[in-house]
């Protein structure tokens, strides 16, 4: 009996052995990935030298039509606005390099732009205007032919300028400049002939200083105004969209253009 037990215990001992050997561990879940974070602030390039659109005052703030309208919408939106000066020649670089999360400042809708920038529905219309000395003897486009006209470097007026090959070839020269000011400056001073410039800074430029600067019935044509961000920014995208259309349908947005221009350019 003692042997039969002995044996019996030994075989219940392999068998319950058998029955605590561990088995293979099961792979974890995956932790889930974490919710990006709320977008509460959105970062607008532009050129700071841009008067009325965004322009630095006495006290080295930044104001300007542009910086109203686009902390209007921000006010909408609930979210906090930051302004940055940017190099308005490399702004497709900004905005892709996410250095900034909106381009709006006078930012003209082109087909080429729209390659790479997404765009709201435009705000406001401008055109391409040829700002001379008072006194010029240029009065038309064809008058151009032979001078040296200047514009600012990556804007739409060079493009403008451009498109009207005829034109073009018929200037001695088309001189850039980092901004419009220091363009008109030069034409002030007579190191410039003539400058084509956005309506909306160079009438700004003429009504201060009529007695130096005049503007042609000519123009490079007429263009629209959007605010541009990236691509596949779709959801901010379709937030500025629906402030602007709020701040057009109650008459926000037509407040703060009779501020800076005078009367209601929205369109």
């Amino acid at each position: 009996m003692k042997k039969f037990a002995a044996v019996a215990l030994l075989t219940l001992g392999a068998v319950l052995a058998g029955c605590s050997k561990q088995e293979p561990a099961t792979p974890a879940a995956a932790a889930p990935e974490p919710a990006p974070a709320a977008v509460t602030k959105i970062v607008v390039g532009l050129d700071d030298n841009f008067p009325p659109m965004g322009f630095r005052d006495d006290k080295n703030e930044l104001v300007g039509f542009d910086i109203d309208m686009a902390k209007e919408a921000a006010k909408r939106l609930g979210l906090e606005v930051e302004f940055k000066p940017i190099d308005w020649s490399a702004k497709e670089a900004e905005l892709s390099g996410k250095r900034v999360d909106a381009l709006w400042n006078g930012l003209t809708i082109t087909e080429e732009r729209k390659q790479n920038i997404g765009f709201t529905a435009p705000y406001m219309e401008n055109h391409q205007i040829i700002v001379v000395p008072a006194g010029s003897a240029i009065k038309t486009k064809a008058d151009l032919a032979g001078k040296v006209v200047g514009a600012q470097e990556g804007s739409s007026a060079v493009d403008a300028v451009k498109k009207e090959e005829e034109v073009f070839k018929s200037l001695k020269e088309l001189k850039t400049f980092g901004d419009n000011v220091t363009a008109l400056m030069d034409l002030s001073t007579g190191r410039l002939e003539a400058v084509v410039v956005d309506e909306v800074v160079g009438r700004y430029y003429v009504a201060k200083k009529p007695d130096q600067y005049a503007v042609l019935d000519d123009n490079f044509g007429t263009e629209e105004y959007g605010v541009g961000v990236r691509k596949d920014d779709t959801e901010l995208l379709a937030k500025l969209d629906k402030a602007l259309t709020e701040m057009k349908g109650d008459g926000a947005a037509a407040k703060i253009a009779e501020q800076w221009f005078g009367k209601n350019i929205i369109k």
